[in-house]
């Protein structure tokens, strides 16, 4: 691939101004690393205003055969955003009007650099409600969620990103620009392109405008927690619950680890011999809300490994929420570094994963914690270690290779929502056949026939 050249750059600024294009070293550092602490630098930073902007530094990209890597809000945890070959990463921070919302449809026309806390809070303005909501929703971006297809506690009940959106405009490699969907509910009109881009993390095409299904407010939520002196019955509660007919809209869970690091945000001490929990939260109009939550303290009684609790008030639902929110870094307070993966079974396979993590943090001597979104069998596998140790590296390798191997032999996948990205890549061959792959790559070539979008990414180089 081409290095950037003075009078490439020349011509970037020409497209996006000077105070929007950036070559000093230290704005370069900013922008060579997300989640996971892996780094490249790339040669040059833009940050585009519009489609048009981004359409003519494609076109240049095209004309001169440099990468060029989209970026969000640099939250992935899978080095999407990372740009491996160097070249251009093209921040999408200042796209991030919320062009509209219309009430009447219940949708919402969005540019990719739009916080998602912020669209759900417009959205909660106007009465309705946008359902994904990833961990990091206060600063991660729709643009990066759609890139990845992220998804978030709600998904067991609402989907995720994917579920939607149902339109997008789209810059191809070439500078073409194209739409795919449409502001209706239905279209059926040609290939469903739109799905084709999410979660193709930037390698298909740079995604500059999003047309976004919106839900009515739910009326009323009751939010619970359920701590269990039974690791085991825990993770079989999941598909028990859910059998149940309770339809939670969230269903969350911890391993004792996991609940360990977090509990200075609990609003009260949970008791000693607590070894799991789940967070339950059920919402709709309230006779059928308090209807459900009898199914769930029916379904509970003679069980005495288990306590239900509700929360009371906002404070202690926020509480709740904010301890929930603060697993994944707060792992940093165990070791210096970790390796953080997504993997998702299916629920019924969630005792099995758990239990094989268990026996394979006893046996590698390392400490592995579980929790996630129980709900939809998406389960976040932090592994806490010192890179600085080779032996313990190594040992956590081994660790992260055997719990994918095993996440695929119970009919798993790689990722539930943080994608493939850099660090997944390598692993790709478990899931999927040499025939699959190789489909895969022909899509990848048939939009990208140079490789300067994202090159590195999905695919083991």
């Amino acid at each position: 691939m081409t290095a950037i050249s003075s009078h490439i750059i020349t011509q970037l600024t020409d497209i996006v101004g000077s105070a929007h294009c950036t070559t000093r070293l230290e704005d370069l550092h900013c922008y060579s690393f997300d989640g996971t602490g892996k780094f490249h630098l790339p040669e040059v930073v833009i940050f585009p205003e519009n489609r048009d902007q981004v359409s003519r530094v494609m076109a240049l990209a095209s004309r001169y055969s440099f990468p060029v890597v989209p970026r969000g809000a640099g939250t992935g945890m899978t080095g999407g955003a990372v740009p491996l070959h160097g070249g251009l990463v093209m921040a999408m921070s200042r796209m991030n009007r919320i062009i509209d919302i219309d009430e009447k449809n219940q949708i919402s026309i969005v540019e990719p650099g739009v916080i998602t806390g912020e669209l759900q809070k417009a959205a909660r303005d106007k009465g309705l409600f946008y359902p994904p909501d990833p961990a990091s929703l206060k600063y991660c971006s729709i643009g990066g969620n759609a890139a990845e297809c992220a998804g978030g506690p709600s998904a067991v009940k609402y989907g995720v990103t994917k579920d939607y959106i149902i339109g997008l405009e789209v810059v191809l490699s070439s500078g073409e620009i194209i739409t795919t969907g449409a502001r209706t509910e239905k279209s059926v009109s040609g290939y469903d392109l739109t799905r084709l881009f999410i979660g193709s993390e930037g390698t298909l095409g740079i995604i500059t405008k999003l047309v976004l299904r919106l839900l009515p407010m739910p009326p009323h939520k009751d939010t619970f927690l359920l701590t269990s002196t039974s690791l085991k019955r825990t993770t079989e509660m999941v598909s028990e619950l859910l059998n149940a007919n309770i339809n939670p809209c969230t269903l969350e869970y911890m391993d004792r680890t996991a609940i360990k690091i977090v509990s200075d945000f609990m609003s009260d001490p949970l008791p000693p011999e607590t070894e799991a929990l789940l967070i339950v939260e059920i919402d709709g109009e309230k006779p059928l809300v308090a209807e459900r939550v009898k199914r769930l303290k029916i379904l509970l009684e003679n069980q005495p490994e288990f306590i239900l609790s509700q929360a009371t008030d906002s404070s202690d639902v926020e509480k709740l929420w904010q301890a929930r929110r603060a697993i994944s870094p707060s792992v940093f307070n165990l070791k210096p570094n970790k390796i953080s993966e997504d993997v998702a079974v299916p629920r019924s396979r969630i005792p099995d994963l758990v239990s094989f993590t268990e026996k394979l943090s006893e046996e590698l001597n390392l400490i592995i914690l579980t929790f996630g979104h129980a709900g939809d069998g998406n389960i976040h596998v932090n592994i806490a270690l010192d890179r600085d140790d080779p032996d313990e590296l190594e040992r956590a390798e081994t660790a992260k290779t055997r719990i994918f191997e095993q996440t695929i032999q119970l009919d798993g996948t790689l990722s539930g929502e943080h994608g493939i990205g850099l660090s997944k890549a390598p692993f790709m061959v478990l899931e999927f056949n040499q025939a699959t792959i190789a489909l895969m790559k022909k899509l990848k070539n048939l939009f990208d026939p140079k490789n300067i979008l994202n090159p590195g990414k999905i695919f083991p180089e």
